[in-house]
């Protein structure tokens, strides 16, 4: 495989990609090579592999009293009722 070298790159972008590629749990190579394939067309997208976003802002608005009380009819529910299962 032939190597590049991209000159010229700045600093504020050279950290940016750092940052992206370990919140993507790449290495930097990686994460420009699939970005250089992608823009190019060379890479399809993963059919079930889409991340969305659009719950996010439901997350952590339960109080701890919320909490509980769901916990508690989670444990309801789970009970074996006797008498359908003797």
């Amino acid at each position: 495989m032939k190597a590049i070298t991209i000159r010229g790159v700045e600093p504020e972008l050279s950290e940016k990609l750092k940052q992206t590629a370990r919140l993507q749990g790449k290495s930097t190579n990686r994460l420009i090579l699939d970005m250089i394939k992608k823009e190019l067309g060379w890479e399809k997208e993963k059919q079930y592999s889409r991340r969305y976003k659009d719950l996010d802002d439901l997350f952590g608005k339960w109080s701890e009293s919320e909490f509980q009380n769901i916990g508690n009819k989670i444990e309801e529910e789970r009970q074996i009722d006797p008498e359908l299962w003797p």
